[in-house]
């Protein structure tokens, strides 16, 4: 019997692979509510709308491996220039590097682009030998470092399991953390208030009280019923709240179109209105029974209103269609009093330099450690009552 040819390659961009080979990989089983952010579709939004590419430091360099010139594995990647947009924070190790006389950047970065969300990135298809697959993928990945003569190659917010396989193939471990709502089979969102300890309850209470007595309604919009007008406000609420956290916002605003109109069904804009006219709104994903928390803007001050739009309302969204949790993003020790807990995320990384590998290789040993000693320590400090 013959051998399959087995080869690995670098594709380009998500539109060389095409949406079938790449959702073949993406979602093997075929799922209708599959992960939003591992879909062609998002990838090639980020892309075509010019909100990755390498004009704007994300060159993509989409990592394939193919057998017998079939697609049976996927890694996305990209080329930067840069460490923006990633949400897992290497800017010391860059400057240390530099120190030293070393060159950074270009660096490979394999992550969906401006999104913090955990999710496969070792991407196989249903007929393709799943760890063989794999195990091939982080190879080649690593391979690409030396071939397009970048300095490293990190994978970000990809699975416990993932990081693992990478970590047994000499990649660097690292774990950072998130705040995730989860249900636990409440019917209401006071269920859910009734879950948590006297005094945060009274909390919660008051801040969404705060809220709707501002006269602030809340519009749910999915599919169809988001029209280009409400990407028109929505983007301006990204921009202005963008533009003052972050300096230069990161995605076009065709990026907003080409999701609603590819993706539709997976879109959950939550919008705050308040005397007819939208003041707010938070962009959401759905998939694989969870809502994912990603961008939020406003044009009009109100207390506990971002608490509203982006955690609360996210909530009462995930009760209503009974889904398992809410991501609500990077970062935010402030989620814990809102019911949001503490849950590691994981990232691999394969540095070039022997010398930046074993001094980044110290580093995260200890990091690991105090992560995990945190998120301990904030989960005894959670909202919920002690009997719980």
């Amino acid at each position: 019997m013959t051998k399959p040819e087995v080869i690995a390659r670098i594709a380009g961009a998500a539109s060389d692979i095409g949406a079938e080979a790449w959702n073949a990989c993406a979602n093997p089983e075929g799922a209708a509510d599959p992960h939003p952010f591992t879909r062609y579709e998002f990838f090639a939004a980020c892309e075509e709308s010019r909100s990755a590419t390498a004009r704007t430091g994300w060159r993509p360099c989409h990592l394939v491996i193919e057998r017998d010139s079939r697609i049976a594995g996927l890694l996305p990647m990209y080329l930067k220039s840069h460490s923006q947009g990633e949400y897992v924070f290497d800017y010391g190790w860059a400057d240390a590097f530099s120190r030293a006389g070393g060159e950074y950047y270009p660096k490979l970065q394999a992550s969906v682009p401006f999104t913090p969300v955990t999710g496969r990135r070792l991407l196989v298809a249903a007929d393709a030998l799943l760890e063989e697959t794999r195990k091939a993928l982080l190879a080649a990945g690593a391979s690409a470092v030396n071939e397009l003569e970048a300095s490293s190659l990190h994978i970000t917010f990809l699975t416990e399991r993932e990081w693992k396989d990478a970590g047994a193939l000499g990649y660097l471990q690292r774990t950072d953390q998130q705040f995730h709502w989860e249900n636990r089979g409440y019917t209401s969102f006071d269920d859910f208030l009734a879950a948590l300890s006297s005094s945060k309850r009274k909390n919660l209470r008051k801040e969404r009280a705060a809220v709707f007595a501002e006269g602030v309604e809340f519009d749910w919009l999915s599919g169809r019923d988001i029209s280009e007008a409400h990407w028109d406000t929505f983007f301006d609420f990204y921009m202005d709240t963008g533009g003052r956290k972050w300096g230069r916002p990161y995605l076009t605003r065709e990026f907003f179109s080409r999701v609603g109109q590819s993706m539709g069904e997976q879109v959950v804009l939550i919008l705050a209105r308040r005397a007819g006219r939208h003041i707010a709104g938070a962009l959401n994903f759905r998939g694989e029974g969870v809502l994912f928390g990603r961008n939020w803007g406003c044009t009009e001050h109100i207390p506990f209103l971002h608490f509203e739009t982006c955690y609360y309302q996210a909530i009462e969204y995930a009760i209503a269609h009974k889904f398992l949790r809410v991501e609500a993003g990077a970062q935010g020790e402030h989620k814990l009093l809102r019911g949001y807990m503490p849950v590691p995320t994981y990232s691999a990384h394969y540095i070039a330099h022997p010398g930046l590998r074993r001094a980044v290789g110290d580093y995260l040993a200890r990091e690991r450690e105090a992560v995990a000693e945190n998120i301990e320590a904030l989960a005894e400090h959670g909202p919920f009552k002690k009997s719980e």
